[in-house]
């Protein structure tokens, strides 16, 4: 692999004699790894039935490596949301920030998904997590990745970190910042444009750009909340030095040691470890000579005083008669067709369209662009619901009336995948389609017959 000298003269003044075994690790196959959501299955439940060779990923527990031969995200399991592709190094992340149910977190540059439905794994649809990626067309990606993965207490915004902390000042537990980087660390990746678009500027121009985000992540953090930041590059210049520069303007926070460590995580910082033990690390490279993953840099810091921000509630809009009749009309046809709903979420009606909002999630979001907010339930159409393919992934199986289950083996879930009709005998009506067990979309069955409806957008083309 052919790399900028600028960057490898840095790289070996930085690793010093460990250089070669880097450079020798570069020119290795990437590591290759998948995460399994905790909302669909508990991970070693998974592992044991997975028809892939799996590895546990050892600073993940929902994470495994997988053989470069096998092809997970070409099987069904994938598009019930079963699991996430996900470099393996990456999921260190989502292990530091160590989120809980009932949190109110912030992933600020989230696209596509990786951190995101990390977090959301761990919260187990408790809580608030807010999912935001400034560019408009990655937004959309984020949005149908927290759809896939059935994920019901998430908000996809399309925002400026700036905007968002006029928004949500002082109101997050924790904020998890994965900065755009210079993404040195993604070199060896398949088809990656890090490498070419790599100039000796660059880590500069992206260490300021850090700055501006960081200074409005701490402007929405609470007194005692966590602030998780990873990169995916070596420059120490991105790296250590954007965190240096983040204390020295906002003495209020600090460094955070972290407990039980993974050991494939290397200290970053001599003066952020006491007495060079690496067991008090606060900030971490994980280098691809020393784990079987990509590079990436992280880093545990928290406010320290008591800043305490308001909670943005949703306004309460009073509904005409008319509206309240729609809406009543609608729960009872929903009704219909799924057995329960959760306690602890409201339905709202925008146009012709239900949708299921957590009570955390309604809060006050307008002036921003909102992708996503809760789950879509269906469309009212003249007196009659059709339920939302959201739906299908973000609600248990069992409360569903109609369930049908197709095999993974004989190919049944990749005929209804490609959209493809089939010969079924139950109940009429609409019913969930599953890939042994897992909810992949809806069929609606009449006559002997299954009609798909999986959206053709989502169906599978040549494969």
């Amino acid at each position: 692999m052919a790399l900028p000298q600028e960057f490898e003269q840095r790289m070996e003044r930085l690793l010093g004699e460990e250089y070669p075994a880097f450079r020798e690790a570069l020119a290795r196959p990437q590591a290759r790894g998948l995460r399994v959501s905790p909302l669909k299955i508990a991970p070693e439940a998974f592992a044991q039935r997975a028809p892939f060779t799996l590895t546990p990923v050892p600073w993940a527990e929902e994470g495994f490596f997988y053989p470069e031969e096998q092809r997970p995200g070409r099987h069904p399991y994938y598009e019930a949301g079963v699991y996430y592709i996900q470099e393996p190094s990456a999921m260190a992340v989502g292990t530091l920030a160590a989120a809980q149910p009932g949190e109110r977190i912030l992933d600020l540059c989230a696209a596509p998904g990786g951190k995101t439905t990390h977090l959301a794994g761990r919260m187990q649809g408790k809580g608030v997590l807010v999912a935001n990626e400034i560019h408009a067309g990655r937004a959309a990606v984020l949005a149908q990745s927290v759809e896939r993965m059935g994920i019901p207490n998430c908000i996809v915004l399309n925002e400026t970190p700036e905007r968002l902390a006029e928004k949500f000042p002082h109101f997050f537990d924790k904020i998890v910042v994965d900065a755009p980087c210079s993404g040195e660390g993604m070199f060896r990746k398949d088809d990656n444009p890090a490498q070419t678009e790599w100039t000796p500027e660059l880590p500069a121009f992206c260490a300021e750009r850090q700055a501006g985000i960081l200074d409005c992540a701490a402007q929405m953090l609470r007194g005692g909340g966590k602030l998780i930041y990873s990169t995916c590059t070596f420059a120490p210049e991105e790296d250590e030095g954007s965190l240096s520069r983040f204390l020295e303007r906002h003495p209020e926070f600090e460094m955070v040691q972290v407990e039980n460590a993974p050991q494939q995580f290397s200290p970053a910082h001599s003066e952020w470890t006491e007495n060079g033990n690496p067991d008090t690390a606060k900030a971490f490279r994980l280098w691809p000579h020393k784990l079987d993953g990509e590079g990436h840099f992280a880093a545990v810091l928290r406010r320290t005083d008591d800043a305490e921000g308001r909670v943005p509630e949703m306004p309460r809009k009073k509904q005409s008669k008319k509206e309240q009749e729609i809406r009543d009309a609608g729960r009872k046809l929903v009704l219909e067709q799924i057995k329960a709903l959760p306690a602890d979420c409201s339905m709202e009606l925008r146009k012709d369209k239900l949708f299921l909002i957590p009570e955390t999630c309604a809060l006050d979001l307008s002036g921003l662009r909102v992708k996503s907010c809760g789950v879509e339930l269906g469309t009212l159409k003249k007196n009659r619901f059709e339920p939302a393919h959201a739906v299908a992934h973000a609600l248990p199986i069992e409360n569903f009336y109609r369930v049908c289950t197709l095999d993974t083996a004989d190919g049944s879930a990749e005929a209804y995948l490609r959209g493809e009709t089939f010969p079924y005998e139950g109940e009429k009506g609409w019913t969930v389609v599953t890939a042994d067990g897992f909810a992949l979309g809806w069929g609606k069955a009449a006559n002997g017959m299954m009609k798909n409806h999986y959206p053709k957008g989502l169906r599978w083309v040549g494969k």
